[in-house]
């Protein structure tokens, strides 16, 4: 039997009606001729009702046992959409982490996985199971212990486990009915796309977009998993979603795909650094120590041997960054007059493939935001995306101006 991968997010396992809505899904790709791997995360709120528990405990509590009890979500979940299946009469069967065995690193909380080994699953398909319900977010480390993947991670087991088996396909089901070409609840004209590249979805996944995981679309485009993005509240999903593909699969693309935008960033400014070989290793060294994710950044040209140094960050990793920046001036590593960090931003993103064969699109970009008087503070570049750095006030203008701007409205791949 071809294999299908189905996973279902916490808002379409959220009580035993959306589970019995699920398990309806599931009947009939089986009747279509599937055997189906079913991924599942935690019905909706439980992980952060989990995750409070332990946080509740100690703030300095064991990231192994914080593991051993944000799982268990996905287990309950699991066990429940097996029974549901069986009441339907599909041979079907539960496993966690441990069972298949999703094989991870030991890294608690932020586990990446090694390895699935097929064959305990392949030999249930081969006597007659029809439905492998997999728990997902969850693994096991070389110690045995359980391990979990980091939020969003039932996304990165359902890429994974299409990859090991061949799958025909990964269908990602949640409560949103495809990948649009910016945020509805920004700009009512924005439109569901029939299809997207891999490579531009993984841009509008590390951008801000909320559709998908970006480590699982990592993992798509390197295994060259074909992705489904559909909703579990629609009745007909034979060829409803977003089919998110490698490019060759799309006849022609427009110039930009979407407009993506990360409410939360931060600008931070060491300003009067030596301009001096190794400045740059001495700055973002500490910063990737203290764990923080450093996004766009940008150098001003020297002035007397001195330059001010410009990048962004999450907004809740600043006061990290800044201890890291004054602990690697006490040391003597840097020297810099000032730091300062306007936590008032954010960053909007245009994303297209067909980028690379048309020229102007910056200029079009700049000129939509200068036509709405919107300053640029920062600009990066990539061969498929420009992104900006705007005060955070006018996120949802500038948006709405790229959105028209680009005729995302009349666009649909």
């Amino acid at each position: 039997m071809p294999i299908l991968v189905m996973k279902f997010g916490g808002t379409s396992v959220a009580d035993l009606d959306r589970i019995r809505n699920a398990a309806e899904k599931v009947r009939a790709e089986v009747e279509r001729g599937y055997d189906v791997i079913v991924i599942v995360s935690a019905m909706s709120g439980k992980t952060n009702e989990l995750v409070g528990y332990v946080e509740g405990t100690s703030p300095l509590f064991d990231a192994r046992e914080y593991d051993a009890v944000v799982s268990s979500g996905e287990n309950v979940t699991a066990g429940l959409m097996s029974l549901t299946l069986q009441e339907m009469g599909i041979p079907a069967r539960s496993w966690q982490g441990w069972q298949v065995p999703v094989k991870t690193t030991s890294a608690h909380s932020a586990a990446r996985i090694e390895d699935i080994p097929r064959d305990h699953i392949d030999q249930k398909f081969a006597e007659g199971m029809r439905v492998a319900v997999v728990a997902g977010f969850q693994g096991i480390s070389d110690e045995g212990r359980i391990t979990t993947l980091g939020r969003g991670g039932s996304d990165t087991t359902a890429v994974a486990f299409a990859a090991a088996f061949a799958a025909e396909r990964c269908d990602i089901y949640t409560d949103v009915n495809g990948v649009y070409t910016t945020d509805p609840r920004i700009t009512s004209k924005a439109r569901k796309l029939d299809k997207i590249a891999l490579e531009e979805m993984l841009e509008l996944a590390s951008l801000g977009a909320k559709v998908l995981q970006t480590r699982s679309v990592e993992l798509a485009m390197r295994y060259k998993v074909r992705l489904r993005v559909l909703s579990s509240f629609e009745q007909n999903t034979e060829t409803s979603g977003t089919l998110v593909c490698d490019e060759e699969e799309i006849m022609e693309s427009k110039v930009v795909s979407g407009v993506a935008h990360s409410r939360d960033e931060a600008k931070m400014t060491l300003v009067s650094v030596a301009d001096r070989p190794g400045i740059a290793a001495a700055i973002f060294g500490p910063l990737s120590e203290s764990g923080v994710n450093v996004d766009m950044i940008v150098q001003n040209i020297s002035d007397d041997g001195r330059t001010d140094m410009t990048f962004s960050c999450p907004v809740d990793q600043v006061l990290r960054a800044e201890r890291a920046m004054t602990e690697a001036k006490e040391r003597g590593e840097i020297n810099f007059h000032e730091l300062i960090a306007d936590t008032e931003v954010c960053k909007v993103s245009v994303v297209g493939i067909g980028m690379r064969s048309h020229a102007g699109v910056a200029a079009q970009m700049f000129k939509a935001l200068r036509d709405e008087n919107i300053n640029i503070k920062v600009i990066t570049t990539s061969e498929i995306k420009i992104s900006v750095l705007i005060d955070r006030k006018y996120m949802e203008l500038a948006v709405q101006a790229l959105h028209d701007a680009f005729d995302l409205q009349g666009n649909d791949s």
